[in-house]
């Protein structure tokens, strides 16, 4: 889930000019110069607001504005080795009527010449939901006796959802500088449950940005790149509270245990702008999932009625939450070293 918290990658893509030592004026030290003493501890804080909070290809927000913020206190054990916690809020739309995402997260970050590793764990929770299963329902498909939230709450749709969709992932990212102007990176993401739904998921994409150079673009202050990124999602079979109780027109099913989710491919590609701590965001996602197909791996709300069958969504209703999007993001990041002192 872009997430709307900035990666690693991202931030060392950035460029610095600086002036060749040879323009600049000897300093001369009538005495042995100050020694500055290594602050290891940093902090780096932001906020953003975006037209829709796209989380690898699929909205989180109904195709609607949303907002974020984050926190990260830093630890520089050694100039190339940066161990990190942090926090951030996104603000969704999900069928369950959770309140909010709620991301905590920590790693660690060693540096090998232009090589920029980033390893560490990621929890994604949604505190607030509500048992979606409908109609009055007393079993799932599988028989399995449901809660009594769950027999009192339902999408019109059809739709199920689980109160605590929470989960957490592993990941593993590295980014090459090539140099000033580009880098490439890679990522890797693994859960053994994506959703709270009791199947697995690998995320695995690569990544190219290309940083304008400071001199050859718009005026003082102004910088520009052009970023984008192409996963695929791969995904395991779900419990029996996602099952089908249906055989499928197009032919498969009934799956009363569970469905096997579609794997998909999501990309994206953008340009952004940025002015001291300011960037300016604009970026078109898709995916490769048929609206039938995203409909039962989002279970959305909104889905209608559509003539959208597939083996694992036998009722006919379709999603466009995975469907081609654009996004505005406008954001601030400051690090306390670099911004505030």
């Amino acid at each position: 889930m872009k997430k709307a918290i900035l990666s690693a990658a991202a931030i060392l893509a950035v460029g610095v000019s600086s002036a060749s030592a040879a323009d600049l004026a000897a300093k001369v030290y009538t005495k042995a110069p100050p020694v500055v003493a290594f602050d290891p501890w940093d902090v780096a804080f932001g906020a953003a607001i975006m037209s829709d909070y796209v989380f690898r290809g699929i909205t989180q927000s109904n195709h609607k504005p949303s907002v974020t913020a984050y926190f990260e206190p830093r630890y520089n054990v050694t100039k190339d080795l940066q161990l990190y916690v942090g926090s951030s809020f996104e603000s969704i739309s999900f069928p369950n009527r959770a309140a909010a995402e709620v991301d905590i997260y920590g790693g660690i970050r060693p540096t090998f010449g232009a090589f920029a590793f980033d390893f560490g764990v990621w929890g994604y929770l949604y505190p607030g939901g509500t048992c979606q299963y409908g109609n009055g329902a007393v079993t799932d498909s599988a028989g399995n006796l449901l809660s009594a939230e769950c027999q009192a709450n339902g999408l019109l749709n059809g739709n199920v959802l689980k109160k605590d969709v929470s989960f957490y992932e592993g990941y593993a990212k590295v980014a090459y500088t090539v140099n000033d102007m580009f880098t490439i990176g890679a990522n890797e993401y693994y859960t053994p449950s994506y959703l709270n739904s009791g199947a697995w998921g690998n995320y695995a994409s690569v990544t190219g940005k290309f940083t304008a150079p400071s001199t050859g673009f718009g005026p003082s202050g102004v910088g520009m790149y052009v970023s984008g990124e192409f996963g695929r999602q791969w995904l395991g079979t779900s419990d029996s509270f996602y099952g089908t109780a249906a055989a499928s027109p197009t032919g498969g099913g009934p799956f009363p245990n569970g469905i096997k989710y579609k794997d998909y491919n999501t990309w994206n590609i953008g340009v952004g702008f940025t002015y001291k701590v300011f960037t300016l965001d604009l970026r078109y996602s898709d995916t490769d999932l048929s609206k039938a197909d995203c409909n039962a791996f989002t279970s959305d709300f909104t889905a209608t009625a559509s003539n959208s069958f597939s083996p694992i969504n036998p009722t006919g209703v379709g999603s466009k939450w995975c469907g081609a999007t654009f996004i505005a993001k406008l954001s601030a990041d400051v690090t306390l070293q670099s911004n505030l002192k």
